[in-house]
């Protein structure tokens, strides 16, 4: 993913995504190579439901990517990982993407 390719909307996602510290642990967690849920929440010090909360972010935001694979002794096991991209935000990259923006919720018409 780079950011030059994205639409307001995404990178608005993406930036969201990123705006939490629980998040970013877990990107730089998953910065050497792909994990199995269970050993990042043990390495983040985070319960594994709060772990899949902020996990469902970062995939929304094209950040992560889960695979489930079966276990040599048939149990399922979910591994992520981090997706490659680049952020490179500018006044001109914010200024082409701009028209792709959605309307805020609480801008009020004005007749």
């Amino acid at each position: 993913m780079d950011s030059e390719d994205l639409t307001g909307a995404e990178l608005l996602a993406v930036f969201a995504a990123l705006a939490n510290p629980h998040r970013l642990r877990i990107l730089g967690a998953l910065a050497d190579g792909r994990q199995y849920v269970s050993l990042l929440a043990r390495q983040l010090g985070m319960s594994r439901p709060l772990l899949h909360m902020h996990l469902q972010k970062l995939q929304a935001a094209g950040l992560v990517a889960g695979e489930l694979e079966l276990s040599e002794e048939g149990k399922a096991v979910k591994y992520f990982a981090a997706t490659p991209f680049s952020l490179h935000v500018t006044p001109q990259a914010i200024k082409a993407i701009a028209p792709t923006l959605p309307e805020p919720a609480d801008r009020k018409e004005t007749d």
